[in-house]
C-alpha cells in the first residue's frame, strides 16, 4: 500500500513569539518577520509542490498558508483540531515572567509539563491526542498523497511524540523548538499500526538572505 508525505509547518513568527510570550489560544497575527516567512515559504512551496494544503484555524496559522495556496493553486483545508495548545495562566508571558510570579508553578512546569501543566491549560496528554488524531485523520483521508500542514510549535510537537514513541513529558527537551516556517518531514505507512518515518526535522524553508535580514 502507498504511504503518505506529510510536511509539517510551524506559522510564522508573531510578536509574542519574538518575545518569547506562550500564545497558544491567544489569536496573535503575524509581524513583519511572519509574513516574510510565510511568503519564502510559498516560494520553497513553488519548489516543493504538495497534493494537499491543511492548516489550523487560527488566523496566524491561515494567515502563513494563504501565500502558500496561492502559489500551489489550492484551497487550504482547516482542521479544528490542528490548533495549539491553551496555556492557561501562561497565555501572553513569558517563563521568566511566570517564574517571577509563581517560581513553584514554573519550575514543576520545567520538570515535568505533563503532570504539572500551567493552572487552567489543557492537559498536554490531552492535546496530544487531539494534534495526533487530526493528523492521522488527514492521512486518512489523503492517503497516498503529499500533504503540507501548517500548524503549531507545542502542538505539533506534543503529536510528534506520541506517534514516535517517545514519552510526552520529554516533549521539550527532544524537541526544544520547531522554528517558524521550517519544515518536518515525515513519510507515513499506510498500515496505522506502524510508525511514520522522520525525514527531516526543523528544514529551513527560506533562503539564507531572508535568514540574515530577520
Amino acid at each position: 500500500m502507498t504511504s503518505t508525505q506529510l510536511t509539517l509547518v510551524r506559522h510564522g513568527r508573531t510578536i509574542w513569539h519574538a518575545e518569547n510570550r506562550y500564545a497558544g489560544v491567544s489569536d496573535v497575527p503575524l509581524d513583519d518577520t511572519g509574513r516574510a516567512q510565510a511568503a519564502a515559504l510559498a516560494e520553497w512551496a513553488r519548489e516543493h509542490p504538495h497534493d494537499v494544503l491543511v492548516c489550523s484555524p487560527v488566523s496566524r496559522a491561515r494567515q502563513t498558508t494563504a501565500p502558500v495556496a496561492a502559489a500551489l493553486g489550492v484551497e487550504a483545508e482547516v482542521v479544528a483540531d490542528l490548533r495549539e495548545v491553551d496555556f492557561g495562566i501562561a497565555e501572553g508571558r513569558t517563563l521568566a515572567e511566570l517564574r517571577a510570579a509563581d517560581p513553584a508553578v514554573a519550575d514543576a512546569f520545567v520538570a515535568d509539563p505533563v503532570r504539572h501543566p500551567f493552572p487552567g491549560a489543557e492537559p498536554p496528554a490531552a492535546a496530544a491526542e487531539r494534534v495526533l488524531g487530526a493528523l492521522r485523520g488527514v492521512v486518512e483521508r489523503h492517503c497516498g498523497t503529499s500533504v503540507l500542514v501548517v500548524a503549531h510549535n507545542t502542538a505539533l510537537r506534543l503529536a510528534l511524540c506520541a506517534w514516535l514513541g517517545i514519552p510526552l513529558a520529554h516533549y521539550r527537551d527532544v524537541l526544544p523548538r520547531l522554528d517558524n516556517a521550517a519544515a518536518t518531514r515525515l513519510r507515513v505507512p499506510a498500515d496505522p499500526a506502524r510508525p511514520p518515518a522522520l525525514l527531516g526535522l526543523n528544514v529551513p524553508t527560506r533562503s539564507a538572505q531572508i535568514q540574515r535580514r530577520t
